[in-house]
């Protein structure tokens, strides 16, 4: 029983862990479209990537980048409570 728990902890963190990455990849690059937008749509003078590169460090330090970490937290808890509900209630 105790192996079939830590076969599913391990197989969930690994599932979670290409989950966690994707999903950070594709936000990154939906971030950086927006900021590629905003240089062309006002028309800005100076160094494009560097305002690429700056609206992209803002990014990481943003809710959103550590929001994105829940794709560890959420899963785990969900399992621990059905797994209460189921056997204590």
């Amino acid at each position: 029983m105790i192996f079939g728990i830590i076969r599913l902890a391990v197989f969930a963190f690994l599932v979670m862990l290409i989950v966690y990455f994707a999903l950070s990849w594709w936000s990154r690059s939906v971030r950086r479209s927006k900021l590629e937008d905003e240089w062309d749509e006002e028309g800005m003078t100076g160094d494009r990537e560097a305002f690429i590169e700056q609206g992209l460090a803002d990014y990481d330090g943003s809710l959103r980048r550590k929001l994105i970490f829940g794709v560890f937290v959420v899963p785990y808890l969900v399992i621990g409570v059905l797994i209460y509900v189921v056997n204590f209630q």
